[in-house]
Protein backbone atom coordinates (compact mmCIF):
# COMPACT_ATOMS: atom_id res chain seq x y z
CA UNK A 1 0.00 0.00 0.00
CA UNK A 2 2.54 2.44 0.65
CA UNK A 3 4.07 2.64 -2.43
CA UNK A 4 2.00 4.82 -3.34
CA UNK A 5 3.21 7.42 -0.79
CA UNK A 6 6.91 8.14 -0.27
CA UNK A 7 6.58 10.84 2.93
CA UNK A 8 7.28 9.13 5.99
CA UNK A 9 4.54 9.96 8.07
CA UNK A 10 2.30 8.55 5.22
CA UNK A 11 3.56 5.35 5.07
CA UNK A 12 3.77 4.80 9.08
CA UNK A 13 -0.48 5.93 8.90
CA UNK A 14 -1.06 3.47 5.50
CA UNK A 15 0.36 1.23 7.39
CA UNK A 16 -1.49 1.22 10.88
CA UNK A 17 -4.50 1.76 8.40
CA UNK A 18 -4.03 -1.84 7.80
CA UNK A 19 -2.74 -3.30 11.11
CA UNK A 20 -5.61 -2.18 12.81
CA UNK A 21 -8.45 -2.87 10.46
CA UNK A 22 -8.90 1.23 9.31
CA UNK A 23 -8.65 0.95 5.48
CA UNK A 24 -7.59 -2.22 2.99
CA UNK A 25 -6.75 -1.97 -0.75
CA UNK A 26 -9.11 -3.10 -2.93
CA UNK A 27 -8.64 -6.87 -4.31
CA UNK A 28 -5.35 -7.10 -2.24
CA UNK A 29 -4.89 -11.00 -2.64
CA UNK A 30 -4.88 -10.42 -6.89
CA UNK A 31 -1.92 -7.98 -6.87
CA UNK A 32 -4.92 -4.75 -5.81
CA UNK A 33 -5.99 -2.09 -7.45
CA UNK A 34 -4.53 0.94 -8.09
CA UNK A 35 -6.45 3.69 -5.81
CA UNK A 36 -8.97 1.35 -5.08
CA UNK A 37 -9.98 0.80 -0.96
CA UNK A 38 -11.83 -1.05 1.54
CA UNK A 39 -12.79 0.05 4.89
CA UNK A 40 -12.31 -2.47 7.82
CA UNK A 41 -13.85 -3.19 10.87
CA UNK A 42 -12.56 0.55 12.20
CA UNK A 43 -12.55 2.34 9.18
CA UNK A 44 -16.14 1.75 8.71
CA UNK A 45 -17.35 2.98 11.90
CA UNK A 46 -15.11 5.50 11.47
CA UNK A 47 -16.42 6.68 8.07
CA UNK A 48 -20.57 5.95 9.18
CA UNK A 49 -19.07 8.54 12.47
CA UNK A 50 -17.92 11.47 9.97
CA UNK A 51 -20.95 11.15 8.03
CA UNK A 52 -23.95 10.77 10.64
CA UNK A 53 -22.00 13.97 12.04
CA UNK A 54 -22.16 15.96 9.39
CA UNK A 55 -25.94 15.21 8.39
CA UNK A 56 -26.77 16.05 12.08
CA UNK A 57 -24.82 19.30 11.64
CA UNK A 58 -26.27 20.13 8.27
CA UNK A 59 -29.43 18.39 8.26
CA UNK A 60 -31.53 17.62 11.54
CA UNK A 61 -30.29 20.31 13.33
CA UNK A 62 -31.62 22.59 11.19
CA UNK A 63 -35.12 23.99 10.23
CA UNK A 64 -34.31 25.19 6.99
CA UNK A 65 -32.39 22.20 5.77
CA UNK A 66 -33.76 19.06 4.65
CA UNK A 67 -32.18 15.31 2.57
CA UNK A 68 -32.45 13.31 0.17
CA UNK A 69 -30.66 10.44 -1.63
CA UNK A 70 -30.89 10.43 -5.58
CA UNK A 71 -29.67 7.22 -7.69
CA UNK A 72 -26.34 7.06 -8.68
CA UNK A 73 -27.60 6.10 -12.56
CA UNK A 74 -29.32 9.36 -13.85
CA UNK A 75 -30.89 10.05 -17.76
CA UNK A 76 -27.87 11.12 -19.34
CA UNK A 77 -28.85 14.49 -20.90
CA UNK A 78 -29.01 15.26 -16.99
CA UNK A 79 -24.86 15.31 -17.53
CA UNK A 80 -25.36 16.63 -20.99
CA UNK A 81 -27.46 19.75 -19.95
CA UNK A 82 -24.91 20.16 -16.80
CA UNK A 83 -21.90 20.71 -19.29
CA UNK A 84 -20.24 17.59 -17.70
CA UNK A 85 -20.06 15.26 -21.14
CA UNK A 86 -18.57 18.63 -22.77
CA UNK A 87 -16.44 20.17 -20.67
CA UNK A 88 -15.58 17.62 -17.24
CA UNK A 89 -12.37 16.68 -19.00
CA UNK A 90 -8.43 16.43 -18.48
CA UNK A 91 -5.73 17.25 -20.74
CA UNK A 92 -3.64 14.13 -21.15
CA UNK A 93 -0.74 13.42 -22.75
CA UNK A 94 2.26 10.53 -23.51
CA UNK A 95 5.60 9.95 -23.14
CA UNK A 96 7.47 9.50 -26.47
CA UNK A 97 10.57 7.50 -24.47
CA UNK A 98 8.35 5.73 -21.90
CA UNK A 99 4.56 5.33 -23.41
CA UNK A 100 4.22 6.64 -19.92
CA UNK A 101 0.22 8.50 -19.67
CA UNK A 102 -0.04 11.39 -17.57
CA UNK A 103 -2.54 15.08 -17.01
CA UNK A 104 -0.32 17.61 -18.57
CA UNK A 105 -1.27 19.86 -16.29
CA UNK A 106 0.10 17.96 -13.56
CA UNK A 107 3.57 17.06 -14.90
CA UNK A 108 6.66 18.09 -13.61
CA UNK A 109 7.30 21.53 -14.72
CA UNK A 110 11.00 22.53 -15.00
CA UNK A 111 11.87 26.61 -14.44
CA UNK A 112 14.99 28.41 -14.63
CA UNK A 113 16.17 32.01 -13.99
CA UNK A 114 17.54 34.00 -17.58
CA UNK A 115 19.99 35.78 -15.61
CA UNK A 116 22.00 33.49 -12.96
CA UNK A 117 20.59 30.00 -14.80
CA UNK A 118 19.42 28.84 -11.33
CA UNK A 119 16.60 25.99 -12.24
CA UNK A 120 13.73 24.30 -10.42
CA UNK A 121 11.50 21.51 -10.98
CA UNK A 122 8.34 22.32 -9.71
CA UNK A 123 5.37 18.84 -8.93
CA UNK A 124 1.77 20.15 -8.11
CA UNK A 125 3.06 22.99 -7.00
CA UNK A 126 5.92 21.93 -4.38
CA UNK A 127 9.20 22.23 -5.07
CA UNK A 128 11.47 19.20 -6.12
CA UNK A 129 15.64 19.19 -4.77
CA UNK A 130 16.03 21.09 -1.47
CA UNK A 131 17.76 24.65 -1.64
CA UNK A 132 18.21 27.52 0.74
CA UNK A 133 16.35 29.28 -1.53
CA UNK A 134 13.25 26.88 -1.45
CA UNK A 135 11.08 28.74 0.96
CA UNK A 136 11.01 32.08 -0.34
CA UNK A 137 11.01 30.46 -4.08
CA UNK A 138 7.57 29.09 -2.65
CA UNK A 139 6.35 32.19 -1.11
CA UNK A 140 7.29 34.53 -4.55
CA UNK A 141 5.88 32.16 -6.90
CA UNK A 142 3.02 30.06 -4.92
CA UNK A 143 0.00 29.02 -7.66
CA UNK A 144 0.14 27.36 -10.28
CA UNK A 145 2.48 26.56 -13.01
CA UNK A 146 1.74 29.48 -15.48
CA UNK A 147 1.92 32.05 -12.61
CA UNK A 148 5.76 31.40 -11.41
CA UNK A 149 6.48 33.07 -15.05
CA UNK A 150 7.86 36.97 -14.42
CA UNK A 151 8.41 36.02 -10.66
CA UNK A 152 11.44 37.08 -8.95
CA UNK A 153 14.64 34.93 -8.89
CA UNK A 154 15.22 34.08 -5.32
CA UNK A 155 19.17 33.90 -5.61
CA UNK A 156 19.72 36.87 -8.05
CA UNK A 157 16.93 38.94 -7.52
CA UNK A 158 16.33 40.00 -11.36
CA UNK A 159 12.69 40.39 -11.41
CA UNK A 160 10.60 38.52 -14.92
CA UNK A 161 13.10 36.59 -15.06
CA UNK A 162 11.86 32.92 -13.98
CA UNK A 163 11.12 31.11 -17.47
CA UNK A 164 9.30 28.00 -18.00
CA UNK A 165 12.11 25.34 -19.35
CA UNK A 166 9.57 22.85 -20.48
CA UNK A 167 7.75 19.30 -18.99
CA UNK A 168 9.62 16.22 -17.60
CA UNK A 169 8.01 12.66 -17.57
CA UNK A 170 7.24 11.45 -13.71
CA UNK A 171 8.75 8.45 -14.74
CA UNK A 172 11.24 8.63 -17.43
CA UNK A 173 12.09 11.98 -17.24
CA UNK A 174 11.91 12.63 -20.73
CA UNK A 175 11.06 15.42 -22.26
CA UNK A 176 9.21 14.54 -25.89
CA UNK A 177 5.29 14.33 -25.35
CA UNK A 178 2.73 13.79 -27.91
CA UNK A 179 -0.17 16.55 -27.98
CA UNK A 180 -2.74 17.05 -25.17
CA UNK A 181 -5.38 15.40 -26.09
CA UNK A 182 -8.90 15.75 -24.01
CA UNK A 183 -9.83 12.62 -21.79
CA UNK A 184 -13.34 13.02 -20.51
CA UNK A 185 -13.66 11.64 -16.69
CA UNK A 186 -17.10 10.21 -16.06
CA UNK A 187 -17.10 6.19 -16.16
CA UNK A 188 -19.18 4.94 -19.01
CA UNK A 189 -21.74 1.84 -18.39
CA UNK A 190 -24.65 0.46 -20.11
CA UNK A 191 -28.51 0.39 -19.19
CA UNK A 192 -30.59 -2.13 -20.38
CA UNK A 193 -29.33 -5.75 -21.86
CA UNK A 194 -27.86 -4.37 -25.20
CA UNK A 195 -24.98 -2.82 -25.55
CA UNK A 196 -24.92 0.21 -27.90
CA UNK A 197 -24.61 4.20 -28.00
CA UNK A 198 -28.70 4.15 -27.37
CA UNK A 199 -28.18 2.41 -24.08
CA UNK A 200 -25.14 4.34 -23.18
CA UNK A 201 -25.23 5.92 -19.55
CA UNK A 202 -22.50 7.49 -17.31
CA UNK A 203 -22.02 6.60 -13.05
CA UNK A 204 -22.38 10.01 -11.67
CA UNK A 205 -19.36 12.43 -11.03
CA UNK A 206 -20.53 14.14 -7.98
CA UNK A 207 -24.43 14.05 -6.41
CA UNK A 208 -25.15 17.24 -6.47
CA UNK A 209 -27.24 17.20 -9.81
CA UNK A 210 -29.46 14.34 -8.40
CA UNK A 211 -30.80 17.60 -6.11
CA UNK A 212 -31.25 19.69 -8.69
CA UNK A 213 -33.26 17.89 -10.96
CA UNK A 214 -35.31 17.46 -7.98
CA UNK A 215 -35.82 20.94 -6.82
CA UNK A 216 -39.71 21.14 -7.42
CA UNK A 217 -40.44 17.79 -6.11
CA UNK A 218 -38.67 18.53 -2.99
CA UNK A 219 -40.08 22.28 -2.88
CA UNK A 220 -43.36 20.79 -3.59
CA UNK A 221 -43.28 18.42 -0.90
CA UNK A 222 -41.75 20.35 2.19
CA UNK A 223 -43.57 23.65 0.82
CA UNK A 224 -41.21 25.72 3.01
CA UNK A 225 -39.99 29.41 2.03
CA UNK A 226 -36.34 30.20 0.89
CA UNK A 227 -33.89 29.96 2.02
CA UNK A 228 -33.73 25.98 2.43
CA UNK A 229 -31.27 23.59 1.90
CA UNK A 230 -31.06 20.07 0.99
CA UNK A 231 -28.82 17.55 2.01
CA UNK A 232 -27.15 14.51 0.31
CA UNK A 233 -24.40 11.78 0.94
CA UNK A 234 -23.44 9.07 -1.59
CA UNK A 235 -20.95 7.58 -3.83
CA UNK A 236 -19.41 9.71 -6.91
CA UNK A 237 -17.10 8.15 -9.73
CA UNK A 238 -14.21 9.91 -11.80
CA UNK A 239 -11.98 7.83 -13.49
CA UNK A 240 -8.80 10.07 -12.35
CA UNK A 241 -5.77 9.44 -14.37
CA UNK A 242 -3.63 10.74 -11.60
CA UNK A 243 -4.58 9.41 -8.26
CA UNK A 244 -2.66 8.56 -5.02
CA UNK A 245 -2.10 10.24 -1.41
CA UNK A 246 -3.73 7.37 -0.43
CA UNK A 247 -7.66 8.09 -0.22
CA UNK A 248 -7.00 11.44 -0.44
CA UNK A 249 -7.76 11.18 -4.71
CA UNK A 250 -9.59 8.01 -5.78
CA UNK A 251 -11.88 7.08 -8.92
CA UNK A 252 -14.75 5.70 -6.25
CA UNK A 253 -15.35 8.38 -3.46
CA UNK A 254 -18.43 9.61 -0.94
CA UNK A 255 -19.31 13.20 -1.16
CA UNK A 256 -21.25 14.97 1.55
CA UNK A 257 -23.07 17.91 -0.53
CA UNK A 258 -26.06 20.51 0.57
CA UNK A 259 -27.00 22.83 -2.18
CA UNK A 260 -28.68 25.93 -0.03
CA UNK A 261 -31.38 27.56 -2.80
CA UNK A 262 -31.50 31.61 -2.08
CA UNK A 263 -32.74 34.99 -3.27
CA UNK A 264 -29.93 36.04 -5.70
CA UNK A 265 -29.58 39.23 -3.83
CA UNK A 266 -29.15 37.76 -0.79
CA UNK A 267 -26.12 35.29 -2.14
CA UNK A 268 -23.49 37.01 -0.56
CA UNK A 269 -24.57 36.91 2.73
CA UNK A 270 -25.02 33.09 2.60
CA UNK A 271 -21.98 32.21 0.61
CA UNK A 272 -20.44 34.32 3.86
CA UNK A 273 -22.27 32.15 6.16
CA UNK A 274 -21.46 28.80 4.40
CA UNK A 275 -17.79 29.31 4.58
CA UNK A 276 -17.85 30.23 8.22
CA UNK A 277 -20.26 27.11 9.25
CA UNK A 278 -18.04 24.68 7.31
CA UNK A 279 -14.80 25.84 8.71
CA UNK A 280 -15.80 25.51 12.18
CA UNK A 281 -17.11 21.94 11.26
CA UNK A 282 -13.69 20.71 11.23
CA UNK A 283 -12.60 22.43 13.97
CA UNK A 284 -15.67 20.32 15.65
CA UNK A 285 -14.30 17.32 14.20
CA UNK A 286 -11.50 18.07 16.63
CA UNK A 287 -8.64 18.91 13.92
CA UNK A 288 -5.93 21.37 14.52
CA UNK A 289 -7.20 24.58 13.59
CA UNK A 290 -3.31 25.39 12.99
CA UNK A 291 -3.56 22.82 10.21
CA UNK A 292 -6.40 24.68 8.62
CA UNK A 293 -6.83 27.15 6.51
CA UNK A 294 -9.38 29.00 3.88
CA UNK A 295 -8.03 30.06 0.36
CA UNK A 296 -10.53 31.86 -2.12
CA UNK A 297 -10.30 31.27 -5.85
CA UNK A 298 -8.39 33.50 -7.87
CA UNK A 299 -10.58 34.51 -10.67
CA UNK A 300 -9.22 32.43 -13.10
CA UNK A 301 -9.56 29.29 -11.33
CA UNK A 302 -13.31 29.88 -11.15
CA UNK A 303 -15.99 27.69 -12.99
CA UNK A 304 -17.26 29.51 -15.48
CA UNK A 305 -20.71 29.32 -13.67
CA UNK A 306 -19.26 30.75 -10.23
CA UNK A 307 -19.62 33.56 -8.70
CA UNK A 308 -17.15 32.55 -6.15
CA UNK A 309 -15.78 30.05 -4.12
CA UNK A 310 -13.40 29.15 -1.23
CA UNK A 311 -11.38 26.06 -0.09
CA UNK A 312 -11.22 24.88 3.38
CA UNK A 313 -7.68 23.80 2.84
CA UNK A 314 -5.76 20.95 5.23
CA UNK A 315 -2.01 20.67 5.82
CA UNK A 316 -1.30 17.02 4.61
CA UNK A 317 1.87 15.52 5.36
CA UNK A 318 2.18 16.14 1.38
CA UNK A 319 1.31 19.41 1.45
CA UNK A 320 -1.79 22.39 1.56
CA UNK A 321 -4.44 20.13 0.09
CA UNK A 322 -8.29 21.21 -0.35
CA UNK A 323 -11.10 19.10 1.97
CA UNK A 324 -14.35 20.84 1.18
CA UNK A 325 -15.08 23.58 -1.34
CA UNK A 326 -18.00 26.28 -0.83
CA UNK A 327 -19.54 27.67 -4.06
CA UNK A 328 -21.58 30.46 -5.64
CA UNK A 329 -23.17 28.59 -8.63
CA UNK A 330 -25.61 31.18 -9.02
CA UNK A 331 -28.92 30.61 -11.00
CA UNK A 332 -26.76 28.33 -13.23
CA UNK A 333 -27.42 24.62 -12.77
CA UNK A 334 -31.36 24.77 -12.18
CA UNK A 335 -31.59 27.02 -15.34
CA UNK A 336 -29.69 24.92 -17.49
CA UNK A 337 -31.88 21.56 -16.81
CA UNK A 338 -34.49 23.81 -17.39
CA UNK A 339 -33.83 24.69 -21.01
CA UNK A 340 -32.73 21.25 -21.54
CA UNK A 341 -35.70 19.58 -19.68
CA UNK A 342 -38.40 22.33 -21.03
CA UNK A 343 -39.66 21.70 -16.91
CA UNK A 344 -40.43 24.54 -14.41
CA UNK A 345 -38.15 24.37 -11.82
CA UNK A 346 -38.89 27.77 -10.60
CA UNK A 347 -39.92 28.81 -7.32
CA UNK A 348 -43.11 30.90 -6.97
CA UNK A 349 -42.57 33.94 -4.16
CA UNK A 350 -46.28 34.43 -2.62
CA UNK A 351 -45.37 37.13 -1.39
CA UNK A 352 -43.69 39.14 -4.41
CA UNK A 353 -46.22 37.26 -6.21
CA UNK A 354 -43.80 36.08 -8.92
CA UNK A 355 -41.83 33.13 -10.36
CA UNK A 356 -37.83 32.85 -10.40
CA UNK A 357 -34.88 30.89 -10.75
CA UNK A 358 -33.08 30.55 -7.55
CA UNK A 359 -29.55 31.01 -7.14
CA UNK A 360 -27.46 28.47 -5.34
CA UNK A 361 -24.50 28.31 -1.99
CA UNK A 362 -23.36 24.81 -2.36
CA UNK A 363 -21.02 23.24 0.41
CA UNK A 364 -19.00 19.52 -1.18
CA UNK A 365 -16.81 17.76 1.07
CA UNK A 366 -15.10 14.19 0.71
CA UNK A 367 -16.02 11.98 3.01
CA UNK A 368 -12.94 9.78 1.97
CA UNK A 369 -11.07 12.94 2.57
CA UNK A 370 -12.62 13.97 5.25
CA UNK A 371 -11.65 10.59 7.08
CA UNK A 372 -7.83 11.33 5.92
CA UNK A 373 -7.50 14.31 7.63
CA UNK A 374 -8.88 13.19 10.79
CA UNK A 375 -6.46 10.15 10.60
CA UNK A 376 -3.31 12.40 9.49
CA UNK A 377 -4.16 14.61 12.25
CA UNK A 378 -4.90 12.03 15.41
CA UNK A 379 -1.96 10.06 14.36
CA UNK A 380 1.15 10.72 16.63
CA UNK A 381 4.20 8.88 18.00
CA UNK A 382 4.48 9.26 21.98
CA UNK A 383 8.21 8.52 22.03
CA UNK A 384 8.19 9.23 25.82
CA UNK A 385 5.77 6.09 26.67
CA UNK A 386 6.91 4.00 23.81
CA UNK A 387 3.47 4.01 21.65
CA UNK A 388 1.81 4.66 18.86
CA UNK A 389 -1.28 6.82 19.34
CA UNK A 390 -4.96 7.97 17.42
CA UNK A 391 -6.10 11.31 19.28
CA UNK A 392 -9.42 10.90 17.72
CA UNK A 393 -12.09 13.12 18.50
CA UNK A 394 -14.34 10.90 21.07
CA UNK A 395 -17.82 11.63 18.90
CA UNK A 396 -16.33 9.82 16.45
CA UNK A 397 -13.74 7.15 17.10
CA UNK A 398 -14.80 4.52 16.11
CA UNK A 399 -14.65 2.52 19.63
CA UNK A 400 -15.34 4.78 22.75
CA UNK A 401 -14.23 2.63 25.05
CA UNK A 402 -12.77 -0.84 25.97
CA UNK A 403 -13.44 -2.40 28.58
CA UNK A 404 -10.75 -4.94 30.39
CA UNK A 405 -10.11 -7.51 33.43
CA UNK A 406 -6.62 -7.34 35.06
CA UNK A 407 -6.37 -10.71 34.57
CA UNK A 408 -8.94 -13.71 33.81
CA UNK A 409 -9.72 -15.14 37.24
CA UNK A 410 -11.03 -14.21 40.45
CA UNK A 411 -14.68 -13.35 38.90
CA UNK A 412 -12.86 -10.16 37.36
CA UNK A 413 -13.78 -11.33 33.39
CA UNK A 414 -17.52 -12.09 34.57
CA UNK A 415 -17.57 -8.59 35.82
CA UNK A 416 -15.83 -7.09 33.20
CA UNK A 417 -18.33 -8.76 30.47
CA UNK A 418 -21.47 -7.71 32.30
CA UNK A 419 -20.09 -3.75 32.30
CA UNK A 420 -19.62 -4.70 28.94
CA UNK A 421 -23.29 -5.67 28.09
CA UNK A 422 -24.57 -3.14 29.90
CA UNK A 423 -22.34 0.32 28.19
CA UNK A 424 -22.84 -1.79 24.57
CA UNK A 425 -26.19 -1.45 24.55
CA UNK A 426 -25.42 2.48 24.51
CA UNK A 427 -22.00 3.23 23.44
CA UNK A 428 -19.44 1.27 21.10
CA UNK A 429 -17.74 -0.75 23.33
CA UNK A 430 -14.80 -3.00 22.94
CA UNK A 431 -14.14 -6.20 25.38
CA UNK A 432 -10.29 -7.66 25.71
CA UNK A 433 -9.18 -10.44 27.52
CA UNK A 434 -6.24 -11.50 25.72
CA UNK A 435 -2.60 -10.70 26.48
CA UNK A 436 -0.88 -8.24 28.72
CA UNK A 437 -3.08 -5.10 30.24
CA UNK A 438 -0.07 -3.18 28.65
CA UNK A 439 -0.59 -4.59 25.10
CA UNK A 440 -3.77 -4.07 25.06
CA UNK A 441 -3.90 -0.59 26.29
CA UNK A 442 -1.19 0.05 23.20
CA UNK A 443 -3.71 -1.85 20.59
CA UNK A 444 -6.49 0.34 21.68
CA UNK A 445 -3.92 3.51 21.31
CA UNK A 446 -3.34 3.05 17.63
CA UNK A 447 -7.06 2.17 17.24
CA UNK A 448 -8.07 6.02 18.84
CA UNK A 449 -10.54 4.46 21.42
CA UNK A 450 -10.56 7.17 23.49
CA UNK A 451 -11.30 5.41 26.94
CA UNK A 452 -10.22 2.33 28.62
CA UNK A 453 -11.91 0.76 31.63
CA UNK A 454 -10.12 -1.72 33.82
CA UNK A 455 -11.81 -4.38 36.39
CA UNK A 456 -8.72 -5.03 38.79
CA UNK A 457 -8.29 -6.51 42.67
CA UNK A 458 -9.13 -3.35 44.15
CA UNK A 459 -13.36 -3.86 42.39
CA UNK A 460 -13.91 -6.92 44.03
CA UNK A 461 -13.04 -4.80 47.52
CA UNK A 462 -15.02 -1.75 47.20
CA UNK A 463 -16.47 -2.25 43.61
CA UNK A 464 -14.85 0.97 42.20
CA UNK A 465 -12.63 0.25 38.26
CA UNK A 466 -9.87 2.37 36.86
CA UNK A 467 -11.00 4.62 34.11
CA UNK A 468 -7.88 5.27 31.40
CA UNK A 469 -7.42 8.47 29.26
CA UNK A 470 -5.90 7.27 26.15
CA UNK A 471 -3.90 10.59 25.54
CA UNK A 472 -3.32 11.87 28.93
CA UNK A 473 -3.00 8.27 30.38
CA UNK A 474 -4.18 9.82 33.37
CA UNK A 475 -6.16 6.51 35.71
CA UNK A 476 -8.60 7.41 38.40
CA UNK A 477 -11.07 5.41 40.39
CA UNK A 478 -14.99 5.20 39.67
CA UNK A 479 -17.70 3.30 41.19
CA UNK A 480 -18.03 -0.04 38.89
CA UNK A 481 -22.23 1.71 38.56
CA UNK A 482 -21.72 5.15 37.07
CA UNK A 483 -19.18 3.69 34.55
CA UNK A 484 -21.79 4.18 31.47
CA UNK A 485 -22.87 7.96 33.11
CA UNK A 486 -19.56 8.64 33.31
CA UNK A 487 -18.59 7.55 29.37
CA UNK A 488 -21.80 9.19 28.24
CA UNK A 489 -21.31 12.68 29.78
CA UNK A 490 -17.01 12.36 28.61
CA UNK A 491 -17.71 11.42 24.59
CA UNK A 492 -20.33 14.16 24.13
CA UNK A 493 -17.93 16.71 25.55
Amino acid sequence: MAKYIKNEQMEKLISLCKRRGFIFQSSEIYGGMNSCWDYGPLGVELKRNIKNFWWKKMVTSRENVVGMDAGILMHPKVWEASGHVENFHDPLIDCKSCRTRFREDKAPHVFKCSKCIMKFKIVNGVIEGKSKYTKLFESTIAGEPHTYVGSECPRCKNENAIELEGLECPKCGGNDFTEAKQFNLMFKTHYGPSEDTASQIYLRPETAQGIFVNFSNISNTIRTKLPFGVGQIGKAFRNEITTGNFIFRSREFEQMEMEFFIKDDESKQWYEYWIKERFEFYKQLGINKENLRLRDHEENELAHYARGCTDVEYKFPFGWSELEGIADRKSYDLQQHIDASGKNLTYFDQEANEHFVPSVIETSAGVDRTLLTVLADAYWDDVENNRVVMSLSPKIAPVKVAIFPLVNKDNMPEIAKKIFDNVSEHLAAFYDKAGSIGRRYRRQDEAGTPFGITVDSQTLEDGTVTLRDRDTLEQIRIPQDKVLSVLIEKVNI
